[in-house]
């Protein structure tokens, strides 16, 4: 796949950020894993670094492309860090729905920007990632309405985020 002159430069850049947020990913679910049966230190820790690490990597994405959907992103992603910040002295459903309204923002906003980026190449998994992320949102707010409702469900979406993030670092390796 050919890339303009504009692209070049920025495909080895989200290479490694995409890289380095599978890994963050895969290290983030583990320890959520781990500490999500409650509402502890750690998983309230890691709750609230998530959104935050989400506006710190689109602040260095923004480094190669400065696009309209990556400033809508800080701004989803801080207000979800705050959210969350203050969801947590509330319980497990409120997080649960603060999480999946960001999801769901997000995700549009994920899949708006892979669109605008598909001609650079390895977009079609971040395109379903935000998909994806919009549909399973609806699920956590679902989800925090049950009497079971857990954090677990979302290692498992950050697992399977990580893993669309690799599959776009893989592809762009290969454009």
């Amino acid at each position: 796949m050919s890339t303009t002159a504009t692209e070049a430069p920025a495909a080895p850049a989200l290479r490694r950020l995409y890289f380095f947020r599978f890994g963050f990913a895969l290290v983030w679910a583990g320890l959520l894993f781990t500490s999500a049966s409650a509402l502890g230190p750690l998983s309230i820790a890691l709750l609230v670094a998530y959104p935050l690490f989400d506006v710190l990597a689109a602040v260095v994405d923004l480094r190669s492309a400065r696009t309209l959907g990556l400033y809508v992103n800080i701004a989803i992603s801080g207000l979800a860090g705050i959210g969350l910040a203050v969801a947590v002295t509330s319980g497990i459903p409120a997080v649960l729905r603060v999480w999946g309204i960001w999801a769901i923002a997000s995700g549009l906003v994920q899949l708006a920007v892979g669109v605008s980026r598909r001609a650079m190449g390895g977009q079609w998994a971040m395109i379903l990632s935000g998909g994806l992320s919009a549909i399973v949102g609806t699920y956590f707010v679902v989800q925090a309405a049950q009497p079971d409702a857990s954090l677990t469900t979302l290692a498992g979406y950050a697992t399977v985020g990580g893993l669309f993030f690799l599959a776009s670092a893989v592809r762009l390796t290969r454009s």
